[in-house]
């Protein structure tokens, strides 16, 4: 598993900031979805689930371009 940095307009990014941006991108529609369902009146604490949520999905991100780069 290699992670390199990335160019963005001439500045380098260590790869792990846009997968966070990925993953917030992901879980962003997800928190507005669970909001509009009522998902979270079954949570004892919703901030807690929703960065848990967050952790989840930038894992398999992570994981995902761990693989790739094999």
């Amino acid at each position: 598993m290699r992670y390199m940095e990335i160019n963005i307009f001439g500045v380098y990014v260590a790869p792990f900031a846009p997968m966070m941006l990925a993953a917030w991108l992901i879980a962003r529609p997800l928190q507005r979805m669970r909001d509009r369902f009522g998902i979270t009146r079954f949570v004892s604490h919703p901030a807690l689930f929703n960065i848990a949520v967050y952790i989840i999905i930038l894992s398999l991100i992570v994981i995902g371009f761990g693989w790739r780069g094999q």
